[in-house]
This record gives structure tokens, sequence and C-alpha cells, in this order.
């Protein structure tokens, strides 16, 4: 996914993505933006003059590629790390995108109606893989507020549905192991569920999977075929997942 670093604030690098489409400053050490950042991007659809919400957006990884894949959509990132707020209002402008994208300082602990903002056609989110401090072994400190859900997954489902209209969707990426938590967590407000499980190998279980729901949805539970990361013993990812990271190809929901 990188392209190329430069290096001239201290501690941070812009990264190219997207093919270069979208540049990324973002901290050396720690957590950084990578290929599920890639992906929940390649899944989300926003058609033009369409509002999305990325709630915990961190730098902008996910955001801007969203932003450069739907150019006419108008987005929102909330994120409630200083720092990262900083970089990521830096990232915007360094993408030429002020116009259509902007960042508030906030955390999904919050109502959503505190952000005094109507109601989204969609929000999509990565949230922290872990709600419970013993599953995480030694967790950088510099990691932890993106590897830890302090307020626990519960509250990331419902601040993701409470942002959006009825009939909006909902689009995350996560473990694979947490997918019966989400659903039991979106259901009682969404429906319609689409699934996509991520396999590092044809023969591996899934690590990841991407679930989007729509709020007050009613159609049955869809199981899609399987994303394929890479062949074993290849040295390169499958040439459908290299177009994904490119920004030559969206995963479709169909």
């Amino acid at each position: 996914m990188t392209a190329g670093t430069e290096h001239d604030i201290a501690g941070t690098g812009i990264d190219d993505l997207m093919g270069r489409r979208v540049r990324l400053r973002q901290p050396d050490r720690g957590y950084r933006a990578g290929l599920d950042a890639a992906l929940l991007a390649a899944a989300v659809e926003l058609a033009p003059d369409e509002r999305g919400l990325e709630a915990g957006c961190g730098v902008g990884g996910a955001l801007l590629q969203v932003a450069a894949r739907c150019p006419g959509a108008r987005l929102v990132g909330l994120e409630r790390d200083p720092q990262a707020v900083e970089l990521a209002v830096g990232n915007i402008a360094l993408n030429g995108m002020e116009d259509r994208v902007l960042i508030r300082a906030g955390d999904v602990a919050l109502r959503f109606s505190h952000l005094a903002l109507p109601p989204f056609d969609a929000a999509f989110a990565n949230p922290p893989f872990f709600d419970d401090p013993r599953a995480l072994r030694a967790p950088d400190p510099s990691r932890r507020g993106a590897w830890m859900a302090d307020d626990g997954l519960a509250a990331w489902c419902e601040f993701l549905l409470k942002a959006v209209r009825e009939g909006g969707r909902v689009t995350l990426v996560h473990r694979a192991d947490r997918l019966a938590d989400l659903l039991a967590l979106l259901a009682p407000k969404a429906g319609s569920f689409r699934l996509r499980p991520v396999h590092p190998f044809p023969d591996a279980p899934a690590k990841r999977v991407l679930v989007r729901a729509v709020k007050t949805g009613k159609a049955p539970l869809v199981l899609l075929p399987p994303l394929i990361l890479r062949d074993r013993g290849a040295e390169a990812d499958r040439p459908e997942v290299a177009a994904l990271l490119r920004g030559e190809a969206a995963l479709g929901w169909d």
C-alpha cells in the first residue's frame, strides 16, 4: 500500500495510498492505517451528495480513501485522540478535500445528538478489536486507543445506528470471531445484513469480516463469497485484492 514515505514532521511520515490517489501523514510508531482501513473504504458506497460518517477515523486512513472513491460525497470523521485529530485535519488539506471532508473531535461513548448533526446516509467504522484488557497481551501504550474499545463494542454499534437515518447503511470491518456479537448488537434496530468474510489464504479460517446492515432493514441475511487475500506461497496479494488496494475496484455487496 505504501509507495513512498516523506519525513518532515518529527515522528511522522507521509504514505501514498490507493495508487498515490491519497496521501496520509501518520505516526511512524503506534497504530498505522493499513489493510483494514483499505478494506473498509472499499466496502463503503456513497452516491453523489450523500453524507457519510466515520466513527473513530484516526488520522483519516479510511475516511480519505472513501472520499477519493466517492468524489461527490460529503464526509465527517469523528475522533477522540487530539494528536490524531490534528493529523487528520492536516491530511484533509494535504489531499485538497477541505470542501467536503471535515473532522469533529468526539467519542462514541457520547450520544450522537451531542454532535448537533442531522443523521447520515451511511456510517462506517473499524472499531477497536478488543474490549477486554485481558484479551490483549501487553499492548503498546501508543496502540492502546486503537486496539481497546474502552466502552465496549456495544457503544460503537449503538452510536453508528443513531448516526444514520432510517434506511441508512452501517458498514464495519472487525475480527471474524466477533461476528455473532456484531449481529446481536445491530439486529434490534437493523437488518438486511450482508456479510463478506476475509481469509488470509484459501485454506485458512477468516480473520476479518465485513458487515453491512441497513437501519430498519427487513431483507434476509446474505453471506457473500469470501475475499481471499493471498495464495499459499505467493509473495504478492491476489490480483483482485491488489486492484482493491489501488482503488481500481470496490467491494460490492451484490
